[in-house]
Order: C-alpha cells, then sequence, then structure tokens
C-alpha cells in the first residue's frame, strides 16, 4: 500500500501509494520498458552484457501508468548516453520475496522501486547498497519530507531515495454533512459525535478499513500516535485507540464488516452512499472524481494528542550486488530532478516526497491534492525494523479482536504489546 489500495498496505499505506485493493493484481509482468529485446534474468543485474544495461524491478502493473513510466524510463536512457534499461514488473506482493529469494539465485536487477515498509527487512539482510555518501554529496536530503525520506535511513545509514509518497486523509460526503447539519470534523469527539449524527438507515457514520492485513494496520496506526502511543506503549496507546474505534462499532456509526474490507471496499462504501466519512488515501482520487454520485471533500484525519497519519509511498534502492551503482544512481539522481519527477508523478497519479515541490504541479493547485501533501508534514513511517511484519501481525490481530468483540480493547493490547516489545530489542 502503501500508495495503493490494497497494500497489506503498506505497505498499505501496504498502503498504503500504496495503499489498497489497488495493490491487489493477479499474474506476474515483464515489460522490456519500450526497448527491443527479451528480459534476461541475470545476478547483479545483469542486463546484458554492456556495462550500461540496468535492469530494473517494481510493482507498479496498473495499465494507466505504463505511458508515464516508459516515459521516465525513456527521459533516463536519454540523460546517459548508451543507457539502456531493462524493467521487469511483479505483483505488489512479490516484488520482495524475488529479491530475497534473488539473493540466493543470484538473479537480482541492479535497481528496484519498492514500498517504503520493505526497508526493515531487505536494509538489514545486507541486500541494499548504503547510499550515505552519493547522497552526501548529492546535497539534496533536505529537500524531502522528514517522513519519507527517512523511511529509507536505517541504523543510520541512507538505503534509499523516495520514489513518491502518499499517506492517510478524511474523506467526506458534503451533501450528507450539510444536511445533517455537521461540519467537518477535526479531533476524536468531533469525529465521534459526526460519525453517530450521520449514521442513518443503511449509511454508516465512518468507514475504515480493519482488515487483518497490514493494510487495515496502516489505518490504525494514525490513531495509535495521535493518542500519543507508539509501539513500545501499545499497551496503553494502542488501548486507547483500540478503544476508541470499538466504541464507534458499538454505536453502529463504524460497520462491523470492517475487518473485512481492504481500503479499496471502503471507498466503494462510500461513493455508494453507504458511508458518510471514509479514511483512505490519494490514490482514490481518480476514481472519486470520475464519478458523479457523491460529491466530497477531505480534511485531515481528527486529531486527539496530536495530528498524525501513516506514511505510504515507494522508494528507489540500488541492490548491494550491482557492479552499475554508479549508472544507476544516475538513474535515480535524474529520476529526481524536478521537471522529470513532476512529469512523472503527474502522469501515473503520485504525490512528490519532495517538499520542495509543493508549489508546483497538480498537488499545487488541486485543494484535495494540497491536504494529503500537507499532511506529509506529520505522516510518519513504520521503520520499526525487521521483525516489523510479526508486530503488524500482532497489532491486526489486536484491531480485529476489539472490532469483533471477542476480547476488550486493554486485554488485545496487552497481548499485542507482549509480542511487540521483545522484537523491538532484537
Amino acid at each position: 500500500m502503501a500508495n495503493r489500495a490494497n497494500r497489506p498496505p503498506a505497505t498499505a499505506g501496504r498502503s498504503p501509494l500504496g495503499r489498497r485493493s489497488f495493490l491487489r493484481i493477479s499474474g506476474s509482468g515483464l515489460l522490456a520498458a519500450g526497448l527491443a529485446g527479451p528480459l534476461t534474468a541475470c545476478g547483479g543485474g545483469g542486463g546484458g552484457s554492456s556495462s550500461k544495461n540496468l535492469v530494473w524491478w517494481d510493482y507498479l502493473v496498473e495499465d494507466a501508468r505504463q505511458p508515464g513510466i516508459k516515459a521516465l524510463v525513456s527521459a533516463i536512457e536519454k540523460s546517459v548516453p548508451g543507457l539502456k534499461i531493462t524493467r521487469r514488473t511483479f505483483p505488489y506482493a512479490e516484488l520482495e520475496p524475488a529479491i530475497i529469494k534473488g539473493a540466493a539465485s543470484g538473479d537480482l536487477p541492479d535497481l528496484a522501486i519498492i514500498d517504503n515498509t520493505s526497508m526493515n527487512s531487505l536494509a538489514p539482510q545486507g541486500l541494499l547498497t548504503d547510499l550515505t555518501d552519493r547522497v552526501k554529496e548529492w546535497g539534496q536530503a533536505d529537500a524531502y519530507y522528514k517522513g519519507p525520506w527517512s523511511s529509507g535511513v536505517v541504523d543510520g545509514k541512507t538505503y534509499s531515495v523516495p520514489n513518491n509518497a502518499n499517506c492517510l486523509a478524511l474523506y467526506y460526503n458534503t451533501e450528507l454533512l450539510e444536511s445533517a447539519g455537521v461540519k467537518p470534523p477535526k479531533t476524536w469527539d468531533e469525529l465521534s459525535a459526526a460519525a453517530r449524527k450521520l449514521t442513518k438507515g443503511s449509511t454508516f457514520g465512518l468507514a475504515m478499513s480493519a482488515i487483518k492485513t497490514e493494510e487495515g494496520v496502516f489505518q490504525l496506526l494514525p490513531f495509535l500516535w495521535s493518542a500519543g502511543g507508539d509501539l513500545d506503549t501499545f499497551a496503553t496507546g494502542g488501548a486507547t485507540a483500540l478503544s476508541y474505534l470499538g466504541e464507534l462499532v458499538e454505536a453502529g456509526a463504524l460497520s462491523k464488516q470492517c475487518v473485512g474490507w481492504t481500503q479499496q471496499d471502503v471507498n466503494n462504501q462510500f461513493t455508494s452512499g453507504r458511508a458518510a466519512m471514509q479514511i483512505n488515501g490519494p490514490w482514490q482520487l481518480p476514481g472519486l472524481k470520475q464519478q458523479s454520485k457523491v460529491k466530497w471533500g477531505v480534511v485531515p484525519i481528527p486529531v486527539d494528542k496530536e495530528p498524525a497519519s501513516c506514511l505510504g509511498g515507494e522508494n528507489w534502492v540500488i541492490l548491494k550486488t550491482s557492479g552499475k551503482a554508479d549508472q544507476a544512481w544516475r538513474a535515480i539522481e535524474y529520476s529526481q530532478r524536478k521537471k522529470p519527477l513532476a512529469a512523472y508523478l503527474g502522469s501515473v497519479g503520485l504525490l512528490p516526497a519532495r517538499s520542495d515541490m509543493a508549489d508546483s504541479g497538480d498537488w499545487a493547485t488541486d485543494p484535495t491534492l494540497k491536504v494529503f501533501v500537507r499532511e506529509f508534514g506529520n505522516a510518519r513511517p513504520r521503520s520499526y525494523g525487521e521483525h516489523y511484519p510479526q508486530m503488524s501481525k500482532a497489532m491486526a490481530e489486536a484491531l480485529q479482536a476489539t472490532l469483533t468483540s471477542s476480547s476488550s480493547p486493554g486485554a488485545a493490547a496487552k497481548k499485542a504489546a507482549d509480542a511487540i516489545t521483545p522484537l523491538l530489542s532484537k
């Protein structure tokens, strides 16, 4: 998910960009990115014998995005004389395992675009090139939002550069809120009151994803962080967040069915009029703008103690086995120049991780995109180390247990904390 709908997010945000039934894709695909000749599966970034042939992997397989990605590939090739890029795509859930397996088989790319949560496992395993010195010489790190940039820093070393970023916000049905005399909520208390008041007939006040995957955790974490909690205080902060959401379910303002909803399912509830508000990401904007049934607006996620959103998106990495790190870095560096980056992001429906681009592109003029871009200042990465998948599983189970009333919020949070705490110190 991270920027797509079914990232189990986060990849939610397996977002998500993520993200996100946007990422529930079947079958893998091979793209030559407009290049002649078949894909060569060689270790160490082999894309043929030429030292200027680069192999690139990603999971950005949506048809609508291919023209924009191919244009970026072509622009990068033109920026480095003689450079040729061979691109291979995977379903979201298969990319990280393919990289891990490739470390044993010798079949690895030179560079890849990965979910930012994959940094938790790939960097500690020694699979990624340390980019710290290159980044220092480049001098562009301060041009990025803190959250997206920090997702690529592991143990003080920089292993990636953000490709794009996304986060969560609150969408609302303007007509339903106006007819109920409700203003877009800014606090937890206002959100709770609004959700209850907007619940009527077959329409619930709020929809969110609480599915037992990273996607549900992607949506839970903003509530944990806003309550002043974190993974090392999940027994207390988690209990507060779980209790709040559990009360919404008990009141009938949040459907019990949310435990099975992906973020795309949540958006479907919203566009069908079965939810007056939804928590979701910017990857839903193209579809929302195309439909005409629901008129909507976007505001930041309501706050308890402090504003918070969950960071999704993708990062550029260079594989440690690549013998072409210089060429791979030149490709990444070119992709981050403002003009080609703006063209790429605009064509594929993604948002910039660079704060110095906030005043350019569609995100500078589109009021809904501006909400998400501003939220990057409050969005946090899920940088909890290589054992994060187990921690996420514990949180997902706690969320499910609470919302299905099989456990009290306090007991569910304590059970999760007991599983998480030892993992944080490993």
